[in-house]
């Protein structure tokens, strides 16, 4: 999919991205290394995701005198990990902004069918006025992405944010057709899907990866 001049579509270009998404891939790297640079990642994407926040002016005393600075204004934050893979980004989500809550959806793949099935869905009270980011290291088919948008916004969610860590050009384009509103945050734009669904070149099962369940 050609996603340039697409609204809504956020490809990120920092080098220090690029070269942890680099090492995250690497068959080599161990659970731990894996883990925090998921972490690392996620403190990337996140600063650039959560740019947009308005800030209002408070005031403030330094050490030399009263002055008026901003500041976040709202702080009604709500990061959404998809389970059970979305729950290595949130520490560096929560790492930006530490007031934000957090809610859990959880969906799994069936095996033949490649369909997402949910099992779980958690939300912080007011879901409704808050501003929502959904996060998933992977989105491959896009299917798991889309439910979980679907499932946030019969919750009443209107402010929803999509965050993946690296993504598939036919999961892109099933999500962004779906919702098109909703903006989506890519770290890095892989060439395809193979015949399992899994994303190639890609970097294998980031739930196994990230919590050591490797078979």
């Amino acid at each position: 999919m050609d996603i340039q001049n697409k609204e809504n579509i956020i490809l990120l270009d920092h080098p220090l991205l690029k070269h942890k998404i680099t090492l995250l891939r690497d068959k080599r790297t161990g659970t731990n290394e894996f883990r925090q640079l998921v972490k690392e990642i996620a403190v990337l994407e996140g600063y650039e995701a959560l740019r947009h926040l308005k800030t209002e002016l408070i005031e403030v005393e330094t050490p030399i005198e009263t002055t008026k600075q901003p500041m976040i204004s709202g702080k009604k934050l709500c990061f959404v990990p998809i389970l059970r893979a979305g729950l290595g980004m949130v520490e560096g989500m929560l790492s930006l902004v530490p007031s934000a809550k957090v809610g859990h959806i959880g969906l799994y793949r069936d095996e033949v069918t490649h369909e997402p099935h949910e099992y779980f869905c958690k939300l912080p009270y007011g879901i409704a006025e808050r501003e929502t980011y959904v996060l998933d290291p992977m989105l491959a088919t896009g299917g798991s992405a889309c439910d979980a948008v679907k499932l946030l916004k019969e919750k009443g969610a209107k402010n929803i944010t999509f965050i993946c860590i690296i993504a598939a050009p036919e999961g892109v384009k099933t999500f962004h057709d779906a919702y098109p509103d909703v903006p989506l945050y890519i770290g890095a734009l892989d060439r395809c899907l193979n015949e399992n669904a899994y994303i190639c070149p890609g970097l294998g099962d980031a739930g196994d990866r990230i919590f050591g369940t490797l078979k």
